[in-house]
């Protein structure tokens, strides 16, 4: 019974048990006096679980920068499961950044207990996603990649479609979406060759029934 609804699972579908949540406009306050981000958590301060990867809902976050470095794509992607979530956007501006993040993980709020992210301006409104989804978020070291080693690969096997130097312009939302479920419906050896989607959704199956 488990596996047929996970069948029918969809990302869209989870806006049916949720609520979406307005966007943010608040722009004030990102830096402090030394051009750093405010009120930053470092990610020595993350919870030990994060890194045992038991449970679904630790993400890790990203943008792909297009060519020119006009438009982004924003990955984020979950530890445990592997499940990734992709939203092409104008720019890297920490505002639609922050919006896309919110609105990419609200429907799943229940499962998102922390958030890393590297120490780009764009994730500089960090505080706002905290409240919305009511979750942890922490950020690297600089220049320790490693740290979102996860995160690093799947943007790797994003570029497999996605090559450096893409116009984004030249990418639909359509493709954003496809490549999405190619990632999350392809088994994985670190899986025991379950897929992503099929690790994932069974985990909001069982919240769903609780």
């Amino acid at each position: 019974m488990i596996s047929t609804q996970i069948d029918h699972l969809t990302i869209n579908n989870l806006y049916f048990y949720t609520h979406k949540t307005k966007k943010y406009n608040k722009r004030s306050g990102i830096y402090n006096s030394r051009g750093e981000i405010a009120n930053r958590v470092s990610i020595h301060r993350r919870p030990s679980i994060v890194d045992k990867k038991l449970r679904v809902g630790d993400w890790e976050i990203d943008l792909i920068i297009g060519k020119y470095h006009k438009g982004s794509i924003v990955t984020i992607v979950d530890r445990k499961s592997k499940f990734t979530l992709m939203r092409k956007l104008p720019s890297k501006e920490a505002i639609g950044v922050t919006n896309a993040i919110i609105e990419l993980l609200y429907p799943i709020k229940k499962l998102t207990h922390t958030i890393t992210s590297d120490n780009g301006k764009e994730f500089s409104l960090h505080e706002e996603i905290t409240a919305s989804l009511n979750t942890d978020f922490y950020f690297c070291d600089p220049y320790s990649s490693w740290q979102r080693g996860l995160n690093e690969n799947t943007n790797g096997l994003i570029r497999r479609y996605i090559p450096k130097k893409t116009d984004f312009d030249t990418v639909s939302d359509k493709e954003i979406m496809m490549i999405q479920n190619k990632l999350n419906n392809r088994p994985r050896k670190t899986l025991g060759y379950k897929t992503p989607s099929e690790i994932f959704y069974k985990e909001i199956v069982r919240k769903m029934a609780a």
